[in-house]
């Protein structure tokens, strides 16, 4: 279906990626792992800490690049990076298979986790839970010089309590990789446009296939295909949808069949080479029709509120500014509007989130946009008990003098 768009879409070399092995990565890995890692270890001195103890496998994965089942050992305590701020990186594996981190200038040692949660340990979680924790003090006391303020991103009361028990301070760690992943470097940008290249492809890919009778989850499949077919990791979320279901938003793909003028609305959330985020939101129509007026005005206000924030974002901007400049939103569409006006984006959503005018005396915090920053501005339009809603979303560079385009595939501007 309406194949001529394919010209627009960017066209690069495929790149392949698997557990560490990478043909022609468009940019030196071993100077990204280094600066994610030095990145880190900023925010461990500002913070006066030990050390930190990563859980999240996107943390582990930011930290080291090292990669093991990434999705499973997020269910499960199995494996995690201990980073000291003046000493190792130790990273605590699923079980021994150094042969996965080999080359990696980022660990300086490997072992086996004694893994203590319930589906592996049973009732003797808190006697391995001990064994663990006594590594980590161990750690602790010979790499943080008397300091025993030691942040951890997420970890169950099973590990927290015997480590608290040793007199070590428990401290947030998702404040600490937050802000250390919130710059970019100029070579994660490569990666980053990368993934964003190969979603484009599977976007264009979804929208040739897009017509009366195909199911979402038919639809949806084409961006997983085209996504590990070119090197690409997973998708975050499965929110597409079609039609009635696009209004109220979050509605996850189904098999429902699609209609011949059926609005389709989609967030890409997709994980793609390297390990970056491409988080972009399109809404077509379904079949050879033209869109109602219904549909163009729902587009209308869609297109405005993306054009005029990326517009009006500029560095230096405290985020209140930002929320209380943005595009107003007319009072039909304030009920169901999203849930952040611009948020963060790097190896997942990350740091900042942006709050809505309407939100930001509830919600909002405090920060400024800085150079370096990736963000994602969003936008949803559908009226409370309207049939359908329109889902775009563009992500950005905030750059010294502006803000740059990172993707960039067609809107529907015909229909404006």
């Amino acid at each position: 279906m309406q194949s001529e768009r394919a010209a627009n879409t960017p066209q690069h070399g495929i790149r392949q990626h698997g557990a560490m092995e990478f043909t022609d990565p468009p940019a030196e890995l071993d100077q990204v792992r280094m600066y994610r890692l030095g990145r880190i270890r900023e925010q461990l001195q500002r913070l006066d800490y030990a050390g930190v103890l990563l859980f999240d496998q996107v943390n582990t994965r930011y930290a080291t690049d090292a990669t093991n089942m990434q999705i499973w050992c997020s269910h499960y305590e199995t494996r995690c990076v201990f980073v000291a701020t003046e000493g190792p990186v130790v990273l605590f594996d699923y079980g021994n298979y150094p042969h996965l981190v080999e080359g990696l200038p980022t660990i300086d040692e490997y072992r086996k986790m004694p893994s203590f949660y319930y589906f592996t340990a049973g009732p003797r979680a808190s006697e391995f839970a001990a064994i663990f924790v006594a590594e980590i003090d161990d750690l602790v006391s010979c790499y943080g010089g008397g300091n025993r303020r030691l942040a951890i991103d997420r970890l169950s009361f099973e590990g927290t309590a015997p480590i608290c028990a040793r007199g070590i301070e428990i401290h947030d760690g998702l404040e600490v990789l937050e802000q250390a992943r919130v710059i970019k470097s100029n070579a994660e940008l490569m990666l980053m446009r990368a993934s964003i290249d190969v979603c484009q492809r599977g976007m264009q890919a979804m929208y040739d296939i897009l017509e009366p009778g195909i199911t979402e989850n038919a639809l949806w499949a084409k961006l997983h295909q085209v996504n590990i077919e070119q090197g690409g990791e997973w998708i975050e979320t499965r929110l597409l949808s079609s039609g009635p279901r696009t209004n109220p938003w979050f509605r996850e793909s189904s098999m429902r069949k699609m209609e011949s003028g059926d609005l389709v609305s989609f967030d890409t959330d997709l994980i793609g080479p390297y390990g970056y985020c491409a988080d972009i939101s399109r809404s077509w129509l379904c079949g050879d029709v033209r869109p109602t007026d219904e549909q163009r005005r729902l587009y209308a206000h869609a297109f405005d509120q993306i054009e005029t924030n990326i517009e009006r974002l500029k560095p230096g901007m405290t985020f209140r500014e930002v929320s209380l400049g943005a595009w107003k939103i007319p009072s039909e569409f304030e009920v169901n509007r999203y849930g952040s006006l611009i948020h963060g984006v790097g190896l997942a959503d990350e740091y900042p989130s942006i709050k809505h005018a309407l939100d930001v005396d509830a919600r909002g915090y405090e920060g400024v946009v800085l150079p370096g920053m990736t963000l994602c501005v969003e936008s949803y339009i559908g009226a409370e008990g309207g049939r359908e809603g329109v889902k775009l979303e563009e992500q950005v560079l905030v750059t010294d003098s502006g803000v740059e385009r990172l993707s960039n595939y067609p809107y529907e501007m015909d229909w404006l």
